[in-house]
């Protein structure tokens, strides 16, 4: 029998964070359960001078492939997909990434709200929205967008966040369904895929 055959994910948990955000990610990755079979999709607001130092550095806490997503790249569970610095990511029918370099979504490329809005088009009750430590918007609508097509959303506590503005802003405008301390994020992620 074949083993070449590609398998994209039927399930992603798709981070979007911003100021603050980082060491929540870097905390966050080495507890989450590769065995799960679901794939990872992290958009942070970046500068484009910490592109190459990020995936490396996220690469060093966990046994997960992690990498910078590419143009017409296959979502494939066990990897976390990096979204670049400077161009929004989305994520298309056929479970392949595509790159967009249009106008800034909430002062933002990438956009939280873009992939996520896509993500949840895409990935539907299959999708988990994660959103973290951040300065503005970004992200509220595509949790909105979540939720309206069955996704799950996991904020962080605001009282947890380096910069609170951002989960606040999605509690205020969503019926979120979780809101977790940073500390607990990589466990209650595992622990929802494997009940659900």
């Amino acid at each position: 029998m074949a083993e070449n055959v590609l398998i994209t994910a039927k399930r992603v948990v798709a981070i979007g964070g911003s100021a603050g955000s980082l060491d929540v990610i870097i905390r966050l990755l080495p507890g989450l359960d590769k065995q799960l079979g679901y794939a990872v999709i992290i958009v942070i607001h970046r500068r484009s001078q910490q592109d190459s130092l990020l995936g490396n550095i996220l690469g060093t806490k966990t046994d997960w492939v992690v990498k910078e997503a590419e143009e017409k790249e296959p979502v494939i569970p066990g990897y976390v997909y990096l979204v670049p610095s400077d161009y929004h990511l989305l994520v298309e029918k056929d479970h392949t990434l595509s790159l967009d370099d249009s106008e800034k979504v909430n002062y933002s490329r990438p956009s939280i709200d873009v992939t996520f809005e896509s993500a949840a088009e895409t990935y539907r009750e299959n999708l988990t929205a994660v959103l973290l430590s951040g300065a503005n918007a970004d992200g509220a609508a595509g949790m909105q967008r979540t939720k309206e097509l069955g996704g799950i959303c996991i904020v962080q506590n605001p009282l947890s966040a380096e910069v609170s503005y951002m989960p606040e802003q999605a509690i205020r405008q969503v019926a979120v369904d979780h809101i977790v301390d940073a500390e607990q994020l990589g466990k209650f992620i595992n622990d929802l895929l494997k009940n659900g």
